[in-house]
């Protein structure tokens, strides 16, 4: 699990798409495109939905990690916070551990931004850590060790403008530091443009490793030097250990690797030996 938690040189690439981990279809489509193999299958999850054991098995069985974004749609933070959801919390904690494999979770991504019900419109900063405490101390009580905890914030450039600090767990209840960040048609389209001012306000207050844990290239005449850029950012940076691609047709913008020829051709150059976690170190 150290070895997981810390890989040195090697890199995580993973990929969310629809249909993975109960399928890794789209994961070998996406081998496929680039030449290498993706180490992290990335899954959004519905609050109340029981955990996959058999499709993170799977992953894990073609060398990849499990990921999954909890997302709290269906219940308020605070009411978890309160122990309103303690049975499902444990239920899913026991199968997270009976599993015996590691296990990525990040609950209530994005947390600083206002888009979601979980976001800072509806939840305080007080709110969500307490949430997210009382959720990792549910897990420690089942006896589920085996979980890589991210916290996942959104880059704080052009938005949102809170502080991040005072949703941060601490570092007993973290351990990656995830950011959802997109080279979007507007903003920057370089890897220090985008992730570099949410690094440095996060390094004030940990050193934890950073992982890109939502990310994908808009279609501009810019996109083969912002995906080349994306990709040597994390490459060249010993802090971020790896990217999770954002592969879906949503919201009338395609970021799907396959249908895309010039980031397909960038990203495939960009990480032609790259060294690779390996997830089962």
């Amino acid at each position: 699990m150290q070895a997981l938690l810390h890989p040195g040189r090697g890199k995580f690439i993973g990929v969310e798409a629809d249909g993975v981990p109960a399928s890794l279809t789209p994961l070998i489509s996406v081998a496929a495109s680039i030449g290498r193999k993706p180490n992290v299958a990335g899954q959004y999850v519905a609050w109340g939905a029981p955990f996959d054991a058999s499709g993170a098995a799977d992953a894990w069985s073609y060398g990849a990690l499990y990921y999954m974004a909890w997302e709290p749609y269906s219940t308020s933070v605070a009411a978890i916070a309160a122990g309103s959801s303690d049975g499902y919390i444990r239920r899913f904690a026991t199968s997270v551990k009976d599993l015996g494999i590691p296990v990525a979770i990040s609950f209530g991504h994005e947390m600083n931004g206002n888009w979601y019900p979980w976001g800072t419109e509806q939840t305080s900063a007080a709110t969500f850590v307490a949430a997210w405490r009382h959720i990792h101390a549910q897990f420690a009580r089942a006896g589920a060790r085996n979980v890589v905890w991210v916290w996942n914030p959104n880059i704080i450039n052009p938005m949102p403008t809170v502080a991040l600090r005072p949703y941060w767990p601490g570092s007993s209840y973290v351990s990656w530091v995830g950011m959802t960040g997109y080279c979007a048609v507007t903003g920057p389209h370089t890897f220090a443009g985008i992730f570099g001012p949410t690094m440095r306000e996060i390094r004030v207050f940990t050193t934890k490793p950073f992982i890109v844990a939502e990310t994908a290239v808009e279609t501009s005449p810019d996109e083969g030097g912002c995906t080349h850029s994306l990709v040597r950012g994390v490459a060249a940076n010993r802090e971020v250990i790896g990217f999770i691609w954002f592969d879906f047709d949503k919201n009338g913008v395609d970021w799907r690797i396959e249908s895309r020829p010039q980031v397909r051709a960038y990203l495939a150059g960009a990480i032609a030996g790259l060294p690779l976690a390996n997830v089962r170190e």
